[in-house]
């Protein structure tokens, strides 16, 4: 990790999509995919501690919303989606079930998976959720701003507990893109409902 924190962020996007290039992977945005693939993702989900469990009528919302893909072949090499909360109003969106296949997960397919996302969103209010360290320094290299459950107001703190989205901030950190970031003096005047005043 300590090589990416003295590396352009652009430079390393372009040297995984070299790699990609290069081992005949295509990156794609879909908006659908088949029944057996939502199948696989989903059980996929359940059987590794590190992913949520998804369920596939779940993926298929969250399709909606656009998901990147790595194919290989007929083979999906790498996945994340856009979860869209509701929140007094807003639209939130979440990057979610980030995975990449462990024989490709030495060249930052997961970092152009998430910069991709995070790009397709900028527009949008834009959430990571994350427990894995490399994830965290991923969001801080796309230039997402790190947010404390205790500079939010109660109110946003409840809808991420009703989202089931309230984590143990020992393990998770929370990230907001920059939009999220810029509108947030502006949304806690209309709704006081990220920060605290």
């Amino acid at each position: 990790m300590n090589v990416l924190l003295n590396t352009n962020i652009q430079e390393i996007i372009k040297n995984a999509e070299d790699y990609c290039a290069s081992e005949g992977i295509k990156l794609q945005l879909v908006y659908d995919m088949s029944d057996e693939l939502i199948s696989t993702i989903s059980d996929r989900s359940a059987a590794l501690p590190s992913l949520y469990f998804v369920n596939e009528k779940l993926i298929k919302r969250r399709l909606k919303n656009g998901c990147f893909i790595l194919v290989k072949g007929d083979e999906i090499c790498g996945h994340i989606f856009a979860h869209e909360h509701h929140v007094k109003g807003h639209s939130v969106f979440e990057r979610s079930s980030l995975w990449v296949n462990r024989e490709y997960r030495n060249y930052n397919l997961g970092l152009l998976l998430m910069s991709k996302m995070t790009k397709l969103y900028a527009d949008s209010f834009l959430i990571s959720i994350a427990q894995t360290p490399k994830v965290h320094h991923y969001n801080e290299l796309l230039e997402m701003t790190h947010v404390k459950l205790a500079n939010m107001s109660a109110l946003f703190v409840d809808e991420l507990e009703k989202l089931g989205k309230l984590r143990d901030e020992l393990n998770y950190k929370y990230f907001v893109n920059e939009k999220f970031k810029k509108e947030i003096k502006q949304l806690k005047e209309v709704k006081n409902i990220f920060l605290k005043q």
